[in-house]
């Protein structure tokens, strides 16, 4: 990563990253493509900070309106910008399949995000899309004055107060966990800290949070990287490539792994979703 600072922006030169392979993949729902003269522009936020970023060619990126010390005291945390993608992907390319993952998207990075946010967006996301679920989120945000509300916030809803969001079955889920968030029942950072199975039990005792949830909540919420989220495209990967298990030499990244697989897989099979 180098970076300079200009005209109050910040320039970064990082060859491991791509704006729509990393805010358009589905770890992340607050973030919207809008139209510049760039190669890509974003804008969105992290909890509630605010964010416009553009993609000038392909690792060349400004960040609009940062100060050096929001950059390195908030922004290079969230993109992960202090892990060495190009050494995970030599190590993953050990494998063939996930080799050929790596060269297709190479620019996917794991975002950093906040394990109460997080949690909540993946409750939404059960059995929806992603415009849904984005959907869903800036009206829950909007109802917050554009923040994304806290846990006593949430809390003090019910499923009826919460029609607003168009949530179905999931506000129920909501109010749980916003509940057991509230009153210390789910402590977020004692989970982030546990061994990984304790960790998934402690989040699955949350009203609708499942197996998938839980490590997706570990993954991208609380950067446990051996955590590995598995949907009906890692089925399918699972089944066609690694019928006896997963590389046992990618397992304490097998999270990071499994991003390069995902947009791989729905890519090769057509998916434009």
């Amino acid at each position: 990563m180098d970076y300079s600072i200009k005209n109050k922006n910040i320039i970064l030169s990082e060859p491991d990253l791509d704006l729509d392979e990393t805010l358009d993949c589905g770890q992340a729902f607050r973030w919207k493509k809008i139209s510049s003269d760039y190669e890509c522009t974003y804008t969105g936020r992290f909890l509630n900070d605010s964010l416009t970023v553009s993609q000038t060619s392909r690792g060349c990126f400004i960040l609009h309106d940062v100060t050096e010390e929001e950059f390195l005291g908030k922004w290079v945390d969230y993109f992960d910008l202090g892990t060495d993608y190009t050494e995970l992907k030599r190590q993953f390319s050990e494998d063939e399949t996930l080799s050929k993952a790596c060269n297709f998207a190479g620019g996917i990075r794991l975002l950093r995000q906040n394990s109460w946010e997080c949690l909540i967006s993946f409750i939404i996301s059960q059995n929806n899309n992603i415009p849904r679920i984005k959907g869903i989120i800036d009206r829950l945000c909007e109802h917050y004055d554009d923040r994304f509300p806290e846990a006593e916030e949430l809390a003090a809803e019910t499923p009826d107060s919460l029609t607003y969001l168009r949530s179905g079955f999931r506000a129920k889920y909501l109010c749980d966990a916003a509940s057991r968030t509230a009153q210390g029942l789910t402590d977020l950072n004692a989970i982030a800290a546990m061994p990984i199975d304790e960790a998934r039990s402690a989040l699955k005792a949350i009203k609708g949070v499942g197996p998938k949830v839980a490590e997706c909540v570990l993954l991208f919420g609380m950067h446990r990287t051996e955590a590995f989220p598995v949907d009906v495209w890692i089925k399918r990967v699972l089944a066609e490539y690694y019928p006896n298990g997963f590389p046992a030499f990618a397992a304490q990244n097998a999270g990071i792994a499994q991003q390069y697989l995902f947009h791989y897989i729905r890519s090769i099979s057509g998916r434009t979703e």
